[in-house]
């Protein structure tokens, strides 16, 4: 295996495949970053030339983990070269970009798979579980917060940089590709570069999406809703134990005064989560799909989604001078 992109993310990345694969080459521009990893990678080849890398015929695999705008470039190369791609979030900018990616990858018969790191928490997937039970009834809703006085970028807006994590979420749990989608924001702090995006999407099914992205809140919040018919489920990341929560409260019936509705409140209820590391899970799932265990295309097609979505969300946000 090799790795191009060796930043504060991708030191992560590293850390895990090097335990799972035999971590051949280790590539970025940066020679700092090099001579950093080089003492903790001793067996890995250091090189600032993408290009050496893909000239080796003994690497199977490549990790893509550079800044979001090469993403598009440095997979389709290393997919051309033969090579099984993971590559972070988002893969490409572009749905006719993230499209060739995946025609590639199927003619080429290579696994492409991007970096949505959430939908390998536990907690996401035992909401998953939760939801295809139907133990919340008729999911009506679903939505995400995430929100924080945090780093202020000054390349990548809100929508990007926050919104591909909840969106990936959001996408996976109603499975289904949203018919409408409208984005509001604003750019407060850098001209252009929206720090505050609200996102609403409408699906032919009859669900709904929202989410709420910023970096000016005075609290760090990482959350998902699901609001079935019957009961509600909320996960949680900023909580050490209780990650999904299971509301059983819901309207019932209305009654025949004013018009209300009477509200029906039962049991409340944690499930056990394991606390594997997110990034462990993705990493291990990208070996298995090259082992040939499960679909090698399914999730490159997921992140085409998200991906067209991303760009349409972004459209949409454009109609509005932020």
């Amino acid at each position: 295996m090799a790795q191009v992109g060796l930043g504060q993310w991708g030191k992560n990345l590293v850390r895990n495949f090097d335990d799972l694969a035999d971590l051949a080459w280790l590539c970025d521009l940066d020679g700092e970053r090099r001579a950093d990893l080089a003492q903790r990678y001793p067996g890995a080849r250091m090189t600032a030339s993408f290009d050496e890398v893909l000239e080796d015929d003994s690497v199977d695999a490549v990790v893509v983990a550079t800044p979001v705008p090469t993403h598009h470039d440095l997979a389709r190369r290393a997919l051309e070269a033969d090579k099984h791609v993971f590559v972070e979030k988002p893969p490409a900018m572009r749905g006719a970009e993230m499209e060739e990616l995946c025609e590639l990858a199927e003619e080429r018969g290579r696994v492409l798979m991007p970096g949505h790191l959430l939908l390998y928490h536990p907690g996401v997937q035992r909401l998953k579980q939760i939801v295809d039970s139907g133990d919340l009834g008729d999911v009506l809703c679903v939505y995400g917060n995430r929100q924080n006085l945090g780093t202020i970028r000054t390349h990548e807006n809100a929508l990007w940089s926050l919104g591909v994590h909840d969106l990936s979420v959001l996408l996976y749990l109603i499975d289904e590709e949203p018919s409408e989608v409208w984005a509001h924001g604003h750019a407060f702090l850098n001209p252009q570069v929206e720090d505050i995006v609200f996102c609403y999407l409408r699906f032919a099914s009859g669900k709904i999406a929202h989410l709420h992205l910023s970096w000016l809140d005075p609290h760090k919040i990482r959350r998902i809703t699901v609001v079935g018919r019957d009961k509600m489920a909320v996960f949680d990341d900023m909580e050490l134990e209780r990650k999904v929560t299971v509301y059983d409260k819901a309207p019932e019936e209305p009654t025949t005064r004013y018009g209300e509705w009477k509200t029906r409140t039962g049991d409340i209820y944690t499930p056990k989560i394991p606390t594997t590391e997110p990034l462990r899970l993705e990493c291990q799932h990208f070996m298995q799909l090259i082992d040939g265990r499960g679909d090698p295309l399914r999730a490159a097609r997921d992140g085409l989604v998200v991906v067209r979505t991303l760009e349409q969300l972004q459209a949409s946000l454009e109609t509005v001078p932020a």
